[in-house]
Order: structure tokens, then sequence, then C-alpha cells
């Protein structure tokens, strides 16, 4: 009976310090932080988000990440959309990494650009490469400087992929890692008709960006790969970025067209935006099996032009389209670019 009673109190006694001492499996509170950083061009202020493990204060190279998102879909509605109550930012940062998201000029929370006010067709392509890069540039010196940190890793979705590239090219001292998701390369030139003018911007439905993005993935799988409720959680986040859109019938999200110039001028015509040959930090390149915004001999010819990256692997990821990061397999995709991420962390 005594033995009983001491198994007892020393069984009540492991719950209550399991009670007051959380399991070692359960995830990490994250330390969450948004706000607004200066552009390199006055009035121009760009959204910035951080998260981080609670607590955490220490910082290195090689666990401290910005994601720079794609031609129409803003950081935050797509790399910190919580699906299942978790982002991919979320992951990210509950494997003790330091990450951020930044919205380029003219998307999400960021300043929009004047030409933004007026109907588009009054103004030429807004926000194209060249002006991006600047931004992208902005969002990387404040976040080194706000850390102490000499480099960090960089994180590019499609168009955002073609910006972290072209970025690393010419400051391979400030990038330890390079992700590059779908990333853009020349096409055939035989397609590359001129369309009609392309004007300072456009805005699409939810509804209109889903079929684009999912282009290549079979029609039948499209609500499986992500079932109506996520969509309408996305839809519902990307709206909110834009109020003056969003009282538009049907709403709209505004974004500049200056990446589909960039499309026009440089892919189309089969002259390449960026050198891969000049990045020499270690590399992953991602992309999913149906994706047709950014086909697989594009994944293929940057990759075989990264050949002078210490390391640089490809990687396809089975079940998925341009936007498989929020879709059903994502989870697949996220394992593959977290090992990327911590194989050569301390």
């Amino acid at each position: 009976m005594r033995s009983i009673y001491f198994f007892t109190l020393a069984f009540a006694a492991a719950l209550a310090a399991c009670a007051a001492h959380p399991s070692a499996d359960a995830p990490p509170k994250l330390a969450v932080e948004s706000y607004m950083i200066p552009s390199q061009t006055p009035g121009i202020q760009l959204y910035i988000r951080n998260k981080h493990p609670e607590g955490l204060t220490r910082f290195s190279p090689s666990r401290t990440l910005l994601y720079i998102h794609g031609t129409t879909q803003a950081g935050e509605t797509t790399f910190d959309l919580p699906l299942e109550q978790s982002s991919w930012m979320d992951t990210i940062a509950r494997h003790g990494f330091d990450v951020y998201l930044v919205d380029l000029r003219g998307y999400g929370r960021s300043s929009r650009p004047p030409e933004m006010n007026r109907p588009p067709s009054e103004n030429r392509p807004i926000v194209a490469a060249d002006v991006a890069l600047k931004d992208v540039e902005a969002a990387v010196d404040h976040i080194l400087a706000r850390r102490g940190l000499p480099r960090l890793d960089l994180m590019g979705w499609s168009w955002g992929a073609t910006l972290v590239g072209a970025y690393t090219a010419t400051h391979n001292g400030k990038v330890n890692r390079l992700v590059l998701y779908a990333p853009q390369w020349t096409r055939d030139a035989t397609a590359a008709g001129r369309q009609a003018a392309l004007g300072a911007y456009q805005a699409w439905t939810p509804a209109q960006a889903r079929d684009r993005l999912q282009a290549g993935a079979p029609e039948d799988r499209r609500d499986e790969l992500f079932p109506p409720a996520s969509f309408e959680l996305w839809s519902a986040a990307a709206l909110s970025t834009d109020p003056d859109g969003a009282q538009q019938h049907p709403p709209v999200v505004r974004t500049p067209n200056g990446a589909f110039e960039d499309i026009v001028d440089y892919w189309m015509a089969g002259k390449p935006l960026w050198d891969p040959s000049a990045v020499t930090v270690p590399t992953l390149v991602v992309r999913g099996e149906w994706d047709a915004v950014t086909r697989v001999g594009e994944t293929q010819a940057v990759f075989d032009r990264l050949r002078n990256a210490p390391s640089r692997r490809m990687i396809e990821i089975g079940g998925g389209s341009h936007m498989i990061f929020i879709e059903k397999n994502r989870k697949e995709f996220f394992r593959e670019v977290q090992w990327f991420l911590d194989e050569s962390n301390p």
C-alpha cells in the first residue's frame, strides 16, 4: 500500500511539473512585429513584418531570413497566411529563425506610388525590377543594421526569385544562402508578341489570380489542392490589403504592372534580367510539378547557370502548382526548404 501511495505522489508531482513546464514538443511562442521603413524614394514607405521565437536575443546570418513576394501577391497574404493556424513564416520562425517579409512599393501595406491614384491607362507600368531591387536593398540593409549582421538568407517566389537572384549576383557578401522558388527565365522568342499596351497597374479578383497561379494543375484536382475554405481565407487576406480596390464591384486588388513589362522586355525577348553565374553562395532551386507559370525548362535553365555557387540543389515537389506553398502539399515543400536552411546551421 505504501508503494502505491508514493507512486501516486510521484505521478501527481510529474503532472504538476508538466503543467508548469510545457512539453518540449510544444511549438515555441512567436514574437511578432509589423512596422514601416523608408525606401530610397522620399515619401515611399515599405511594410515589414518580423517573427521569431519569444525571448530570442542572439541573432546570426544563418538564422535570419528575408522573403520577397511575387508579381501580384503581397508577402503577408501568402508567406504569412495562417492555414490550419500556421503560416510558412511561422514554420520557419519556430525553427529558431528571425524571419522577415517586405511588401515592395505598390503591394500589400506598403506605400502606393502616385500613379496608382490615377486610371492605369494614364501611365506606363510602374515598379519594374530596377525599382523593386532598390526596395529589396532597403529591406536587406535595414535588417542587417537592426541585428548587427553582415549577411542573411534570402528567399523569393517567382518574380521575387528574380529579384533576390539579381540582388545576390551583385551583393554576394550580404547573402548567406539563397532560395529560388519558381524562378523565371527566358522563354521561346516566337511567343513574344506584344499584347495591348500595359497600364501602370492591374486590378484582379482573387478568382482570376487563382486561375492564373494554378494553371497547369489538373482541373479536377484544383479544389483538392486549394480547398474552398483556404481560398476564402486567402481572398479575404488579399482584399484587406487594398481597401479602395475592395470597394469596387467586384472587389479587386490593384498591383503594379512593372513585372509584366519585364516579362515582355526581357524574358520573352530572350534577354536574361540577371546572371546566375555571378551567384557565389549556396542555392536551392525549387518548383511544383504542375507549375505552368514558370515552366520546368526555366527552372532548369537557372539551375544550370548557377555554376559558381559552392553548392546548388534543385527539387521538384509532386502535386503542386505555382502556389504550392498555400496548397495541400505545402508541408512537404516546407520540409525540403527547411532542410536546406537548417543543414549548415550551428
